[in-house]
């Protein structure tokens, strides 16, 4: 490969998340595939990235976008066949991108032979111990084993008719698997060696801060329910980051070190508490773990200037690089959510189709751009989720009948869900479907508004935001320093509250105008290397640092 060949090539990557399904369907069936992304490999290339991370592509009922997975060692005939990932991993090698898979080690599909086996068994059988099953409570078995809540809506105990329960932290079609369970343990290090086999470079480890639980009888119920995340700060909590986790993590590390060089790992820890969150970004552990803190953020220079500090001293700490992320296939897309106020519900905000509050499109469009060079200014791991180069919006057209994620229904309608950010990707202006495929099929309805934000109508584009994002990702690879090996220097200017600005050993200086409606004086340098802002063009040299815009000086 043309990159880094070290075990820490990660450490100062750009990753480009894909959701298989979403992002180019070759054979015109509605669903992207694999060969779709093999297909656009050139555009990746292009766009200048190290690595991508596929997003569940596994046989799966689909009944939570892929994470509900029947076959850990196959490829679901949507997608295509093992032929067809083992060539793009080897076109993508051959271009010197590296390829993450997701892994979801929580739960399986309820289609999973094994949870087939556990269903038909009896109850304290072997079969039924890989999962987790529990007498129900009440004279009858009537009511649930604890107050355990989903994080899809509703109780997380599935009743199965005789008295007897098993556990979803999630839908109900993804069973909770029983991680005290030495076949367990085994089958996931099985999974995990057959695909290191197979040449991925990494994995991306869902729910990471799951897994473990406190299944000793009787069950302890949770204090709030209500609250799905951790509840503990001392690994204590029954359902999640408990301490016991961190053990399996060693024995993945101990596998991923066998190859050279060794397998890149990352966790995604959900936690209020972020120092924990870098327990499993241990170099004996996984090695880097997902902090969302810079996606959680509203806009606002002190905001930002509060969470970039916080990741990069606990990263430091943990001798770890820091991971930087704007969005994912979980969270609405960021080109619209930057747009809201500082404590705006985003659940409301997304049932609401973006009326409450209303968000102003082009603020919020001026602020996606500048955060793209905030968070490519950054050292450490990028994650750029697709269509974030393209600055799709999120797509609050999409009717009730047309959703697919479980959300909707399990929280009684409480909650839209995240299917207006998964989207087909439009990737020319006119023809069948944008060109994700050539027949006009897809698996989720593409709005027309998607005609001016195709890949085909930015290329080559003057002030497109996918021209910034080629531009910004190329000139990381020689400004922005690696992310474990290096010093921010922070520029703060107490004459003004609404500047963001820090200093890297390259040279580079990024400089952030937070404000809605002031320009500031422009910080001292010899040249604008990439603006932010639309009409900047290479060469210009503007006094004034314009408002919700960013740039980096050298």
């Amino acid at each position: 490969m043309s990159t880094h060949d070290s075990n820490d090539w990660w450490r100062d990557a750009v990753v480009y998340q894909i959701y298989p399904r979403s992002f180019a369907d070759s054979n015109g069936d509605g669903d992207g595939d694999l060969n779709g992304v093999t297909d656009r490999l050139d555009y990746l290339k292009e766009l200048g990235v190290d690595a991508i991370w596929l997003s569940p592509f596994y046989p799966s009922p689909q009944a939570d976008g892929g994470y509900d997975v029947a076959d850990y060692c196959a490829v679901d005939p949507r997608f295509g066949d093992m032929a067809d990932f083992d060539r793009l991993v080897a076109e993508a090698h051959a271009r010197g991108i590296r390829v993450i898979i997701d892994i979801v080690p929580n739960h399986t599909s309820y289609l999973h032979p094994w949870f087939r086996e556990a269903i038909a068994a009896e109850p304290g059988s072997p079969a039924r111990d890989r999962y987790v099953f529990r007498r129900g409570c009440g004279e009858h078995g009537e009511l649930p084993p604890t107050n355990w809540l989903s994080n899809f809506g509703g109780s997380a105990w599935e009743p199965c008719g005789d008295g007897w329960y098993y556990l979803h932290l999630f839908a109900r079609e993804q069973p909770d698997l029983n991680w005290d369970n030495p076949e367990v343990r085994a089958e996931f290090l099985r999974v995990l060696r057959f695909w290191c086999d197979r040449g991925v470079d990494g994995f991306r480890i869902d729910v990471s801060h799951g897994l473990a639980k406190d299944l000793r009888d009787p069950l302890r119920d949770r204090p709030d329910p209500t609250v799905l995340g951790p509840q503990a700060d001392d690994g204590s909590d029954p359902l999640w980051d408990r301490d016991e986790v961190h053990a399996i993590y060693r024995a993945w590390r101990r596998l991923f070190d066998e190859y050279m060089p060794a397998k890149y790992a990352i966790g995604e820890s959900w936690h209020p508490f972020s120092p924990r969150i870098f327990q499993y970004a241990r170099q004996d552990e996984l090695g880097a773990v997902f902090d969302f803190s810079l996606q959680k953020a509203a806009w606002g220079r002190d905001i930002y200037r509060e969470v970039i500090a916080r990741t990069w001293d606990y990263a430091r700490q943990a001798a770890t690089a820091p991971t930087w992320v704007l969005g994912n296939h979980d969270v609405p897309r960021v080109a619209s959510r930057i747009g809201l106020p500082v404590g705006a519900d985003i659940d409301t905000w997304v049932t609401s189709d973006g009326t409450d509050p209303a968000v102003d499109p082009v603020a919020a469009q001026r602020r996606a751009r500048a955060a793209a060079l905030i968070m490519l200014g950054l050292p450490g791991t990028a994650f750029i989720y697709q269509g974030e180069e393209l600055g799709l919006p999120e797509d609050f057209d999409l009717t009730p009948d047309q959703l697919r994620d479980p959300n909707w229904e399990r929280s009684g309608h409480r909650f839209k869900g995240r299917d207006g950010c998964r989207v087909p990707l439009p990737w020319t202006a006119d023809g069948p479907a944008f060109g994700f495929n050539d027949t006009g099929a897809a698996w989720l309805p593409q709005p027309d508004w998607y005609a001016g934000y195709a890949a085909s109508a930015q290329d080559g584009v003057d002030g497109s935001i996918l021209s910034l994002y080629r531009r910004a990702v190329g000139l990381r690879r020689e400004w922005v320093a690696r992310g474990a090996d290096t010093a921010m220097t922070w520029l703060d200017d107490p004459s003004e509250p609404q500047l963001l600005s820090w200093r890297l050993p390259s040279g580079l200086t990024v400089a952030v105008n937070c404000s809605a409606d002031r320009g500031l004086p422009m910080p001292e340098h010899n040249r604008v290397l990439v603006s932010s802002a639309a009409d900047w063009r290479d060469g210009d040299d503007p006094a004034e640092l314009a408002p919700e815009t960013a740039v980096w000086l050298a």
